[in-house]
């Protein structure tokens, strides 16, 4: 995969998730009911911050991919890293999100928790239309995840064992199959 390529892939997700982060910074509603705001719930507030966290990192390592340098493995392993982190923490936010917002629309009749979304319906349309733009910004960090996963373990040999040392308690020694 191209440079160009790959620098795309990863700005894709920074617009994501930047989008998310707004909508859902911006989410609040007033009604007979009372008020609410995305701050109000932890896991909506979880979504904010790592989908800064993530916009930040894929304009970083859009902006690293671009220049040109010949792939080393210290560097193949941080992108597989930060990769495979940052995809969970996205993920995370999302189900956590997501989660919060199935509660929302339908309650729990069990803990005599009822729905939300009826008297605050803008602002469940809101954190849905976050929640979801979260999920898309998931499927891209996949990619990458994939991507950096196969850069890596295609480039570069696996790394050779260390020999275990010989026994030498009563003569006997440990075969060298290495």
């Amino acid at each position: 995969m191209n440079g160009g390529t790959e620098t795309l892939l990863r700005l894709v997700p920074m617009g994501l998730c930047v989008s998310a982060l707004v909508i859902m910074l911006k989410n609040s509603q007033s009604s007979d009911y009372g008020s609410i705001s995305y701050s109000d719930l932890g896991a909506f507030r979880y979504l904010v911050h790592a989908n800064g966290i993530c916009a930040g990192y894929s304009l970083l390592s859009a902006i690293i991919i671009a220049m040109p340098r010949p792939s080393t493995m210290s560097r193949a392993w941080t992108f597989f890293f930060l990769d495979q982190v940052l995809t969970y923490v996205i993920l995370a936010a999302g189900a956590v999100s997501a989660e919060v917002l199935f509660l929302a629309y339908k309650g729990d009749a069990a803990i005599t928790w009822s729905e939300a979304c009826g008297s605050f319906g803008g602002f469940c349309r809101k954190a849905t239309a976050s929640v979801a733009i979260t999920l898309a910004a998931v499927a891209f960090y996949a990619v990458l995840s994939l991507i950096s996963s196969y850069k890596l373990f295609s480039r570069f040999d696996t790394p050779v064992p260390i020999p275990p040392p010989s026994c030498t308690g009563k003569g006997i020694e440990a075969p060298n199959n290495f």
